[in-house]
């Protein structure tokens, strides 16, 4: 059961991942159980593009203190850089 929209979460955009676009890189947050070929798949099938790499990164969860003395976490995600073959494009906005 291949589900691409429970694989990919959104998109991530930022000041770095809109630089990225110019290199034809595009940012998403990914499933944490998702592997790189589960990735590429779903990114070819919902934006209709080729893919030409997919870099993975762990993005760890952060430690954040609310209040004065209550400290909890901000959870931790995966996030996925995308790279387009060339002439590819996705409408991000």
């Amino acid at each position: 059961m291949f589900d691409p929209y429970k694989i990919v979460k959104h998109p991530i955009i930022t000041e770095k991942a809109t630089e990225l676009n110019k290199e034809n890189k595009y940012v998403f947050c990914v499933d944490k159980k998702a592997n790189k070929h589960q990735i590429k798949k779903a990114i070819e099938e919902i934006y209709k593009v080729k893919v030409e790499k997919v870099f993975v990164i762990n993005v760890k969860p952060k430690k954040r203190r609310y209040r004065f003395f209550i400290e909890g976490f901000k959870s931790g995600y995966k996030k996925a850089i995308v790279q387009l073959k060339e002439g590819e494009k996705i409408a991000i906005t």
